[in-house]
């Protein structure tokens, strides 16, 4: 009797991840089994993209033509094509072996699951072969200065000029939006109607004309951030995703996935490391004991590894329910909020460890800096959603608790 969809016997399951780890150990460089130390570590990929070393291009290159960029997205469209039981083994190997992520995108994280449900053919050819292997970086054009957290009240505009759309209009807090080569857009194309309903969805170049940005400067020091600029930018028709005017509902779904990767933020996944709390700690104290003085601290950090671990289980399980068939819905607001919760506890820990020495800037000597990633971690409950939003959607549809 053959195994239902999606699930592995168990001696191929064996089978799959002797092989797994086999591949990983000959094929992933051992500059890539190391910590993240800095930003230059994360490989984002896109046309303009600097490779730290010849490792991390490497790491990328075998990666993607395996399709383990993204290893449950159809082989089709250059994906690994496993089922979950599969990618379920890949990631614990890659984990054993304290293996980087070969590539972090906006791409696959939000916009690639939008384009396998809505695409139509030649979308999914023209742009989720380029999403797997990094050769296209994305931004998300959704925020505007009057259009945050009440997103539907968006301004910018297209209008139809027979074979494209003319765009006008601004985004703000688009993130990387002076490093992406393509922006997945929400434009309004009908203001006659409500609000919702009179959006669409649009993929364009960021190297079209009348296309510009400004950096936004952050309390850390850091400028991940622009404000995004549109003057008569042209957008060829064959752009839009999905139907005209209903762009509203890719934006909904799409969304759920960027709450979902925010809420990995908890479990430190958003800087691929692989290092716990404790052994930050332990490192950060220098002591041959391995053990801090200070039992209070010692007990803040046993419960944040004990939450974040039952926060790791939880996104497991909604992730097989997903991969199952069942929408997360608003069950992504209850990841998004409790996942930036548990990352700005993990920041906070990270600076009571290190005491006064953390509190330097560009002084980390191959580490990554503290007060700078504890600073970016208050953004956390804005981004994607405020956190009094997110309490707001779990109260109404997940709690169903009754309207005040």
């Amino acid at each position: 009797m053959s195994s239902p969809a999606g699930i592995s016997s168990g001696a191929a399951l064996d089978a799959f991840r002797q092989d797994t780890r086999a591949w990983l150990e000959a094929n992933c460089p051992a500059e890539m089994r190391q910590p993240v130390a800095d930003d230059a570590d994360v490989c984002w990929g896109g046309r303009r993209w600097q490779f730290k070393n010849d490792a991390q291009r490497v790491w990328l290159e075998r990666m993607a033509q395996r399709g383990w960029t993204v290893p449950e997205w159809p082989k089709q469209y250059g994906g690994g094509g496993l089922t979950k039981d599969q990618a379920r083994v890949l990631r614990e190997e890659m984990a054993h072996l304290h293996c980087r992520s070969p590539l972090t995108s906006f791409g696959i994280s939000m916009l690639g699951p939008a384009l396998l449900k809505y695409g139509n053919e030649a979308q999914k050819q023209e742009h989720i072969p380029k999403i797997v292997c990094g050769a296209i970086r994305w931004c998300q054009g959704y925020s505007e200065p009057g259009a945050g957290s009440d997103l539907a009240s968006l301004k910018t505009r297209a209008e139809d000029k027979g074979d494209h759309f003319l765009i006008n209009g601004s985004k703000i807090w688009t993130s990387y939006g002076d490093k992406a080569d393509w922006i997945f857009c929400l434009v309004r194309t009908d203001f006659s109607v409500k609000k919702q309903e009179g959006i669409s969805f649009l993929l364009f170049d960021m190297e079209s004309r009348g296309i510009t940005t400004s950096p936004i400067r952050l309390i850390s020091g850091y400028s991940p951030f622009t404000q995004t600029f549109f003057d008569n930018v042209e957008v060829p028709k064959q752009n839009l995703l999905g139907e005209l005017n209903k762009g509203w509902t890719i934006a909904k779904y799409l969304l759920t996935h960027e709450r979902n990767m925010i809420g990995g933020m908890g479990l430190g996944l958003r800087s691929n490391s692989t290092v716990s709390l404790g052994q930050i700690a332990v490192k950060a104290i220098g002591l041959s004991s391995g053990r801090l003085a200070e039992s209070a601290l010692r007990a803040d950090i046993a419960r944040y590894e004990m939450d974040a671990q039952a926060f790791a289980l939880t996104m497991a399980r909604l992730s097989a329910e997903a991969k199952a068939g069942n929408e997360t819905g608003a069950m992504s607001s209850m990841l998004k909020y409790y996942g930036t919760e548990l990352n700005k506890r993990r920041a906070e820990l990270t600076m009571s460890v290190g005491g006064t020495e953390a509190l330097k800037f560009g002084d980390s000597q191959g580490e990554a800096d503290v007060a700078p990633m504890w600073l970016r971690t208050k953004a956390n409950s804005i981004e994607g959603g405020t956190s009094e939003v997110q309490l707001n959607i779990i109260a109404k549809n997940v709690l169903r608790l009754p309207s005040a």
